[in-house]
């Protein structure tokens, strides 16, 4: 199991948002950090497929990032995520499986499962528009979880949790991550401290630290503010 990426780049007028970036990915959860405009969202994007690289190569043990083969084993909850205010929270995720090509009988037994483990079983017949910040991300991370992905793609999947809710986000996560790859990227470093047994640093475009944490003395979000601290006021691009 390996997700690669070499050497993408991506530019928007005149700007490079992502700058010759090439990583190897394999299973367990990696933590993606950095200031916003480091480029994590468009890094992102390019790996899901969403963007095309101005220049590189994106692959899942030998799958382009194009073919309909890696779209299927991969998930993704984006930062804003779009949601059908009047489908109730069952509707919505059947209406993403059937996107996604699970057969009938599996998209419902799947979203029975899920809305359980995000702990929505008790709201799946009310509509997405009474939920709160945190129901809908939680039915957020239920879709991207739909089709078992190989790849799960998290862009700050712990907004609007409560604490409670975040560690219960983290023991998914971390359980997940045992026998698949897990991109997450967050501000909450805690989030990634205790999620993510492999670390990425973004600075202008580039991945400026990979590897496990080794604190040396420091903590993690130490390093992160040290690091990060005067980041660029604009959103992540």
């Amino acid at each position: 199991m390996e997700w690669k990426a070499d050497r993408i780049s991506k530019q928007y007028q005149g700007k490079i948002a992502v700058d010759r970036v090439s990583l190897s990915l394999g299973k367990g959860v990696h933590g993606l950090l950095g200031a916003n405009g480091a480029g994590k969202t468009t890094l992102m994007r390019m790996l899901c497929g969403i963007l095309r690289p101005d220049g590189g190569s994106i692959s899942y043990d030998g799958l382009d990032v194009v073919s309909e083969e890696y779209r299927s084993i991969l998930g993704y909850l984006p930062q804003d995520f779009g949601y059908y205010p009047d489908f109730t929270g069952m509707d919505f995720l059947l209406y993403m499986a059937a996107l996604k090509g699970l057969p009938k009988n599996r998209a419902r037994e799947r979203a029975r499962e899920l809305l359980e483990v995000v702990k929505l079983q008790n709201a799946a017949g009310k509509r997405v528009k009474t939920y709160s910040g945190g129901m809908k991300q939680r039915l957020g991370i239920a879709q991207a979880l739909l089709n078992e992905p190989r790849i799960l793609v998290l862009d700050e999947p712990t907004a609007g949790l409560d604490p409670k809710e975040r560690v219960r986000f983290r023991e998914l996560i971390a359980e997940y991550g045992k026998e698949n790859i897990v991109l997450l990227s967050t501000h909450i470093v805690s989030d990634v401290e205790h999620s993510a047994k492999d670390i990425l640093m973004m600075r202008e475009g580039q991945i400026i630290f990979q590897g496990e944490w080794d604190n040396g003395g420091e903590d993690l979000e130490a390093f992160y503010l040290r690091q990060f601290g005067e980041g660029k006021e604009e959103d992540d691009v």
